[in-house]
């Protein structure tokens, strides 16, 4: 991969997860990011891992499941695309997703091997792509999006919900 996505390979409410990414390798976030990742969940007690900061709210383990939700969609989506894909790829609601998913019921160092296995097989589809296909757009959830503005939301993406427990729900603190 050459470059950084511009703004016509992203729909806009993307643009946050991308400016998260200012890295010129961005394959070597993606890499570093489930270490990272585990290091930090390994500062939550275990009696912490269902904490959620205000009502409604993900708990911290719904949190890291929809990192894992996110990661098989965007995946799933720059695979397609990649591949050449035409038709409309779907969005998805990421609200009735957590819902489904039973993620409060596995311990987050589970949640978070999954976590790693996902992002070693995105990693292992994406260093096989060559220039052409990091170019290549698609439409999903009704927008144009290219394989390279899918690699740096995956990656934004994980930054931005770091922040979030950081902030929000106080698991990581220093971070």
């Amino acid at each position: 991969m050459t470059s950084r996505p511009t703004e016509t390979e992203y729909a806009p409410s993307f643009s946050r997860y991308v400016s998260l990414v200012p890295d010129p390798d961005v394959l070597a976030v993606l890499e570093s990011q489930p270490a990272e990742l585990a290091q930090l969940s390994s500062r939550v007690p275990a009696d912490r891992e269902k904490f959620r900061y205000a009502e409604r709210k993900w708990t911290i383990r719904e949190v890291v499941g929809h990192l894992i939700d996110s990661e098989r969609v965007f995946a799933y989506r720059a695979f397609c695309i990649s591949r050449g894909e035409q038709a409309p790829l779907p969005g998805f609601e990421e609200n009735d997703y957590v819902t489904h998913s039973r993620y409060d019921d596995q311990p987050l160092a589970d949640l978070m091997s999954e976590f790693a296995l996902l992002r070693k097989g995105t990693l292992a589809f994406l260093r096989r792509l060559g220039n052409d296909d990091w170019e290549r757009l698609g439409t999903a959830n009704n927008n144009p999006v290219s394989v390279r503005a899918l690699a740096y939301i995956m990656a934004g993406h994980v930054r931005h919900h770091v922040t979030v427990l950081r902030d929000r729900y106080g698991v990581f603190p220093g971070a």
